[in-house]
This record gives C-alpha cells, sequence and structure tokens, in this order.
C-alpha cells in the first residue's frame, strides 16, 4: 500500500517536474487533477476557482459537455488525415468559421504563433506581387509592448529585452512604433512596408488598451496608404472582451484585412489556429508555399466547430461585458492603497501594482492560498481573465477574497 499523504503530493509532482521538465517556466505551486466549470481540483483535494483560462484558451470553462462530446465522436473516427487528403471536417469548419468573422477564406494552423507566422509570410508575399515591393525588403510595422508568440522571428520584433536576449540573429523587416499612436504609425510607413500587425488590447503587455479611436485609425491609414491591417486577436477575439472580436468595439471602420485566431478556437482541448482574410490576399498561397501536418486535423476542426456555434449563439459576448463591467466596478471600490490603476475590457481585466509595493506576482501567490488562480503580467499587473460562462456569484465569492488581499499589501521600504 502506497504511503504517500495527500498533502505530500504536491511536492513530488513539483520535484518531478523541476528535475525532469526544463525551467522556462514560473508556475504557481498548484498541481490540477481536474476541472468542472470554472473551478478546478488539485491533486490534494482542494478546489480553486480559476481566473486565468488559461490565457483565454478556455473560455467555456472545464468539462464543457459539447466540445468533450464532439471530440470523443471524433475520436472514434479520424483524428489525423494530413493536409495530402481532405476530411469532413475542414470544409464545413472554414465555411462557418468565415461566416462568423465575415471574411472569404481562412488558412488553419496550429498555436497562436504559427498563425502569425502564416499573416506574415502572407502579408510579406502580397507586399510583393500586388504593392511591387522590392524583393526581401518588405517591412511589417508592429507596436512596442507586442506579444504575438515565442518563435525566433517574433521575439525578434519584441520590445521586451528577455523575450530577446540570447536569442538572435533576428530577422529584418519589423520596426516599432508605439501602442495606441497613430501619428507615430503615419510617420514609420514608407515605400517598403507591407502591412500593420497590432493587437487591439495588448494582454501580455499587462492589459494595455488603446486610446478610443486607434483602431478606426489604423484603419484609415493602412487603407490610405495601401497597406495591410493585421490584427492578432489570438486572446482576445471570440468574446474575450465583450465583443465577439476586440476590434468591433470600434465598428466597421475598424475591420482589419487579416485577422490571427487561436486559443478558444480549441475549446480548451486541443489547439488549433486560423488565419482569416480575403480571398485575394489568401492567394498569394499556392500549392507548397505553406502548411502544417496537423493544420486542420479533423479532431481540432470537429471541436472548433461546436465551439464557433456556441461563440454565434450563446450570448457569450453579451455575458463577458456584463461581468466584467460588474467586475472592474467592484474593484475599484475596493480602494486599495496599493493599486495605480484598473483597466479592461470585458473579462480580460489588470489590475496594476504601484512600484513601491510587492510584485504582482506577490498577489498571485497571495490569491492562491485563498482559492483564487490568476496570473501576473509584465511584473506590476495582476491579470484576471476567467472562463467566459463565470456565474456572478463567483465573481462575487472571489472579490470577498481578492479585498483583504489587495488591502493588506504594504508598500516596501
Amino acid at each position: 500500500m502506497s504511503t504517500i499523504t495527500q498533502e505530500s503530493k504536491t511536492a513530488e509532482h513539483l520535484q518531478t517536474a523541476d528535475r525532469y521538465g526544463a525551467h522556462n517556466y514560473s508556475p504557481l505551486p498548484v498541481i490540477i487533477e481536474s476541472g468542472e466549470g470554472c473551478w478546478v481540483t488539485d491533486v490534494e483535494g482542494k478546489k480553486y476557482l480559476d481566473m486565468l483560462a488559461a490565457y483565454s484558451a478556455l473560455n467555456f470553462g472545464y468539462s464543457n459537455e459539447r466540445l468533450i462530446a464532439a471530440a470523443t465522436k471524433q475520436l472514434n473516427k479520424v483524428t489525423l488525415t494530413s493536409r495530402a487528403f481532405h476530411n469532413d471536417q475542414l470544409g464545413p469548419f472554414c465555411q462557418e468559421l468565415c461566416e462568423l468573422a465575415g471574411y472569404d477564406a481562412v488558412l488553419p494552423m496550429n498555436s497562436g504563433a504559427e498563425a502569425v507566422e502564416t499573416a506574415i509570410k502572407a502579408a510579406r508575399k502580397w507586399g510583393y506581387t500586388n504593392k511591387g515591393i522590392r524583393s526581401n525588403q518588405a517591412e511589417i510595422i508592429c507596436a512596442e509592448g507586442n506579444f504575438h508568440g515565442r518563435t525566433t522571428t517574433i521575439v525578434g520584433f519584441s520590445s521586451d529585452a528577455q523575450y530577446r536576449e540570447g536569442f538572435g540573429p533576428f530577422t529584418p523587416g519589423f520596426p516599432l512604433v508605439p501602442f495606441g499612436d497613430a501619428g507615430a504609425l503615419r510617420g514609420a510607413i514608407n515605400e517598403n512596408t507591407a502591412a500593420v500587425l497590432i493587437e487591439p488590447i495588448q494582454a501580455e503587455s499587462g492589459i494595455r488598451v488603446p486610446p478610443e479611436g486607434y483602431l478606426r485609425e489604423v484603419r484609415e491609414i493602412c487603407s490610405e496608404r495601401g497597406i495591410l491591417f493585421i490584427a492578432d486577436e489570438i486572446q482576445t477575439g471570440l468574446c474575450r472582451t465583450g465583443d465577439r472580436f476586440a476590434w468591433h468595439h470600434e465598428g466597421d471602420e475598424a475591420r482589419p484585412d487579416v485577422m490571427c485566431l487561436g486559443k478558444a478556437l480549441g475549446g480548451g482541448i486541443l489547439p488549433i489556429s486560423a488565419v482569416l482574410a480575403s480571398r485575394e490576399i489568401m492567394g498569394v498561397f499556392k500549392p507548397g508555399d505553406h502548411g502544417s501536418t496537423f493544420g486542420g486535423n479533423p479532431l481540432a476542426c470537429a471541436v472548433a466547430r461546436v465551439a464557433i456555434d456556441m461563440i454565434k449563439n450563446d450570448s457569450l459576448e453579451k455575458r463577458a461585458r456584463e461581468l466584467g463591467a460588474h467586475f472592474m466596478s467592484k474593484l475599484k471600490v475596493i480602494g486599495a492603497p496599493a493599486v495605480q490603476e484598473i483597466r479592461g475590457r470585458g473579462l480580460l481585466i489588470g489590475v496594476q501594482i504601484k512600484p513601491e509595493y510587492p510584485k504582482a506576482r506577490w498577489f498571485c501567490d497571495k490569491f492562491m492560498e485563498q482559492g483564487i488562480l490568476c496570473k501576473d503580467a509584465h511584473e506590476d499587473v495582476i491579470r484576471f481573465a476567467p472562463p467566459l460562462v463565470i456565474d456572478r456569484k463567483d465573481i462575487d465569492w472571489a472579490l470577498e477574497r481578492i479585498a483583504p488581499v489587495l488591502l493588506s499589501a504594504d508598500a516596501e521600504s
């Protein structure tokens, strides 16, 4: 009979992960064993309210019956065909996603970073074939504070020193401008500019919301100068911010030419990402130009089709909008001296901590002790982004525990 106690299970798992796993993350010391709805249970039987939702990948919560049923049904049929053959889920997935988003064509991939890399390749080739940019001179303007993934190309245009240090040399052709500054963007465009790549809200950089009208200005500038507007909606899309896509907050006048999706598209079950664009833009890809063995696999497409249906019919954007407003208003009335600013949209909320107080990770550790799981962003911001299926009573339960922690912090000497 095993002599391992419940209390020692966490330590055992942490030791095993530390010994055999690469140390490229600094997770909270909780070992999740199961989940249902917005709640998870660790190996010791303790329950936690998940207020991170796997960085928006778990918008539908844990153990969603419809998503699991779709995955189970497809598992018993066929899971992978590669793109050497067609499968019966890919075409319907592409149609349903295009109809949901209002675009002509979709190119499915796996991770968010792959979607961004796909958009980069599309924009460059479009710049050469449609705009007449000189060979190998195309530029894509990005915003300071961006986070679009962790591939070598993408970290090369990050403004975060840690993401870049030790990984060069980097791919040229990605000038940076301040996020939210339309004038700086306009001034950075030249004859080699093919596109602008931005996040409608910078999540990893601390839930940075641009000034009202910024996305409309970006759209206007891109149209005037004949370049593409690429929106990275991997974290912000699919109802997270209180609208179907974050650019919707500024209306059709902010519509991007190319949109990257991921995370919640896979229902929190498995990875699938996508790039959407017009047929003209997507038409730059010819057979052999780009692809992925697992991209558009039938298992991922079957799950994503159910996720798309839930996005269309379950009023998730309304839930995110209303519950996010409630959550933010309650956070603001706490009046904690440690808090510098509370910002966000929908259920994507950042609580910025003043520099003289402990770092955001200190607060996340304290919240974990109270049964709440969240994570820091850029050391000084606590990110709250629960599954969109969360109830108001769960938010209120969390607030009863968040307030004392925020109020208990002492300024560092």
